[in-house]
């Protein structure tokens, strides 16, 4: 499963639609917040990976506690959102107010309210790095940066497909801030988030584009 996979399949849309419910949020929206979130999640991580010993912790924590159990299970995701908010406390330190603020700005969903369902998607990305972990046999620390960097870089070659769907969900929500000539989900990612997003996704694909928008 690749992550646009995951975003657009059954696991994306449930857990949108129980976010919607929780909520009150349109599934769009959790949707295309979704589509920011994970990558956004996984390039931080990435960052993190480079050091030895947060590689190793980051491989027990997935051994340990994301098993991938969750993408059949989506349910989950409604408790464990507690769980959610610490992994993006750890995973965004003294950055987590000025990335919330970000999506909260591009996405409208409000401050209150963007916290919480970061915190229900967070179980959710993690899980996915999980199952990605066990289906590509990486046992230590050492493998994490190159795995999580293979789907950063194949979820950006994959969105540059003309048919891609999340074009059209974050056209949907976001009106003509995602329109641009690329047509990649770097290049939407992008304009929704601000940054010289053309010169970024050709220097670094999706993680660096992120990288960059949170100097990270």
């Amino acid at each position: 499963m690749s992550l646009l996979d995951l975003i657009t399949g059954n696991t994306g849309n449930q857990v949108a639609e129980q976010a919607e419910s929780k909520f009150g949020i349109s599934k769009n929206q959790i949707i295309a917040l979704l589509v920011v979130a994970a990558p956004l999640v996984i390039s931080y991580l990435k960052k993190k990976s480079e050091n030895s010993d947060e590689a190793d912790k980051l491989n027990a924590t997935l051994d340990k506690h994301h098993d991938g159990s969750i993408l059949n299970n989506p349910a989950q995701a409604l408790d464990r959102e507690k769980e959610g908010n610490s992994i993006l406390d750890h995973i965004f330190g003294g950055n987590k107010e000025n990335v919330e603020n970000q999506l909260s700005q591009n996405t409208g969903i409000s401050m209150d309210k963007i916290g919480p369902v970061l915190a229900m998607l967070a179980p959710v990305i993690m899980g996915y790095i999980g199952q990605q972990k066990q289906a590509n046999n990486v046992t230590s620390g050492g493998g994490l940066g190159d795995l999580l960097g293979g789907i950063l870089g194949n979820s950006s070659q994959e969105a540059q497909a003309s048919n891609n769907p999340l074009s059209d969900i974050l056209g949907s929500v976001l009106g003509g801030a995602t329109q641009s000539s690329g047509g990649g989900l770097g290049d939407i990612l992008g304009n929704v988030l601000g940054g010289n997003n053309q010169k970024d996704s050709q220097q670094g694909g999706l993680g660096g584009l992120l990288g960059s928008i949170f100097g990270k």
